[in-house]
């Protein structure tokens, strides 16, 4: 497995109208932060705003304008109408990766077999890897055990690597 990149840098944006108005902490943004520290990310945030397109959009865009190598995001990829992190993830992508946000479903189904509700993105813009994963602790760490053995490959190649 190659090694992550010198100075990769996650930024991890958490999708809560409730973590937002302080109702409950944000632990599956901190548990994503500390899973990316972990695999040797510099991380920033998690910046946790409501579920809000306009709102998250503007801080994914920030995430790809400041350069981040990966922008990972937490919450809001259900089903009910107040889940609309996939639409405001749709309107920055360039590229989509599908197989990515499929091969976090089925990390998840065998255990959790409504992972598969999950409407999750994943794809690039600019420079930066951006996924959507679940609002939970348990959907955070399905998703940090399949893009963890991927992610030294992938910034590797946004930054102009080889194959």
């Amino acid at each position: 497995m190659s090694e992550l990149p010198e100075g990769a840098r996650a930024v991890v944006v958490t999708a809560s109208n409730r973590a937002a108005a302080g109702v409950y902490p944000d632990r599956s943004g901190e548990a994503l932060a500390e899973g990316l520290r972990t695999l040797g990310f510099v991380v920033e945030g998690p910046h946790v705003r409501p579920d809000d397109v306009a709102e998250l959009e503007v801080v994914l865009r920030e995430a790809v304008a400041s350069g981040a190598d990966v922008v990972l995001t937490t919450g809001g990829t259900g089903l009910s109408p107040t889940d609309v992190t996939p639409e405001a993830t749709r309107a920055v992508l360039e590229r989509e990766a599908p197989g990515i946000a499929e091969a976090v479903r089925r990390h998840g189904e065998p255990t959790v077999p409504t992972a598969v509700l999950s409407r999750g993105l994943a794809g690039t813009a600019g420079r930066s890897l951006i996924v959507n994963l679940p609002g939970s602790t348990g959907g955070v760490r399905d998703g940090l055990a399949v893009l963890g053995p991927l992610l030294p490959h992938v910034v590797s190649q946004l930054r102009g690597g080889d194959h």
